[in-house]
């Protein structure tokens, strides 16, 4: 055995845009072993969405993640209409269904540009960049928004799409796709992407299915489990669009698939858009009686899942949420390990992370009782700095 040095990646690093913490451990060049530690970010989203009526929760789920803006509210609100029987008009099914396959698009492409940045690769990440800022025009044209959407709501959808507007949004959508094609052409021939991303950091479909990988991350490695096909919501199984699935679970498969999903996305919107039923777009609930509810999406990243508990008053009692991140990060254990320290990186930016969707704080004693409360929180944290900044020398 040769010796062993741990090569710390965070919690602040040039590669992660949110905090995280990773050491290496390596013996020369090689990964032996790899230490994933979360909780390095924390908001009280729940807390929060659990002091808020169930309307304005929707607007505190959004802010989870500006990458995921829709993909949180859209599964909070399917739990929400889970607690009791009830249905969503057509017309709101379908602008739910346009806005989240907007979002996944603009999701994969902000990943594909930023992986090329990871690589050294800023031609691509220019690239990519530009041909997103087309599709959040397309956004801007249907909710008036180009992130933080606001479109959706318990029962519905808060704002309709006009008339007027599909044409345009049609005609934009049209005219990117040339552009797509020309840039998944480019990827998938580019010598360098392959030298950096082919057989590195290799994900096997058992090891998917073992660390229950969600999302691109499970169908680069040959596993077809995506919500949409598995438990159809929304429209997608009035549309015609394909699960892309690949058998390698390397990087470059990553890759591909993510990029092959940006043109079935389109396809979704351009059937979406051109088939829209006229119609209410709001079920109007007035109230929400006792029960659990749960609703399951696939979000760009994978199955995002919310939990929704109701007493009968107007606000939840329990609100869980459960992001893709939170289980596409254990297989690093299988990814890294073995790999190089350079391809550490780009294999742990793979499953196209996203903390601030995953992190959560809990601290409860052996009973299952709160042991902390937030000024409790507050005040170790002011206690951890001055010890810090002692320690440092620093008044």
């Amino acid at each position: 055995m040769g010796k062993r040095t741990v090569v710390p990646i965070g919690p602040f690093h040039p590669l992660q845009e949110e905090p995280e913490f990773f050491t290496l451990t390596v013996e020369g060049e090689r990964v032996v072993d790899i230490d994933v530690r979360i909780g390095y970010n924390h908001r009280g989203i729940e807390k929060l969405s659990e002091r808020k009526n169930f309307d304005q929760s929707t607007f505190v789920i959004e802010r989870i993640c500006g990458i995921c803006s829709t993909s949180h509210p859209f599964a909070y609100t399917r739990a929400v209409e889970d607690v009791f029987p009830m249905e969503v008009p057509e017309r709101a099914k379908y602008i739910r269904t346009i806005i989240a396959e907007g979002e996944r698009i603009h999701s994969h492409l902000l990943w594909a540009g930023l992986a090329g940045h990871f690589l050294g690769y800023n031609t691509v990440f220019m690239w990519v960049w530009k041909l997103r800022e087309e599709i959040l025009d397309v956004m801007e044209i249907l909710s008036g928004n180009r992130n933080n959407y606001a479109m959706f709501k318990p029962g519905g959808v808060r704002r309709d799409i006009q008339e007027e507007d599909i044409g345009p949004a049609l005609a934009k959508i049209e005219s990117i796709l040339p552009t797509m094609d020309m840039l998944i052409a480019a990827i998938k021939d580019d010598p360098v992407i392959h030298a950096r991303t082919k057989g590195v950091g290799v994900l096997s479909e058992e090891a998917a299915i073992n660390f229950s990988a969600l999302g691109p991350t499970s169908r680069a490695s040959g596993v077809s489990r995506d919500v949409r096909v598995d438990s159809p919501y929304g429209v997608y199984d009035r549309v015609d669009w394909d699960m892309i699935v690949t058998e390698n679970g390397d990087v470059y498969d990553k890759v591909v698939v993510r990029m092959l999903e940006t043109i079935e996305s389109a396809r979704i919107m351009v059937q979406c858009l051109s088939n829209l039923p006229p119609g209410e777009i709001d079920a109007n609930i007035e109230s929400v009686p006792p029960g659990d509810g749960i609703g399951h999406i696939e979000a760009p990243r994978g199955e995002t899942f919310h939990f929704v508990r109701s007493d009968g008053t107007n606000r939840p009692v329990r609100h869980k949420v459960r992001a893709p991140t939170f289980m596409n990060l254990p297989t690093f254990k299988s990814t890294v390990v073995g790999e190089t320290v350079s391809d550490a990186t780009i294999i742990l930016a793979a499953i196209d992370p996203c903390y601030c969707c995953t992190e959560r704080v809990a601290v409860r004693d052996d009973k299952g009782k709160k042991i902390y409360s937030g000024t409790d929180l507050v005040e170790l944290s002011r206690k951890k700095t001055e010890r810090i900044m002692s320690r440092m020398g620093i008044r």
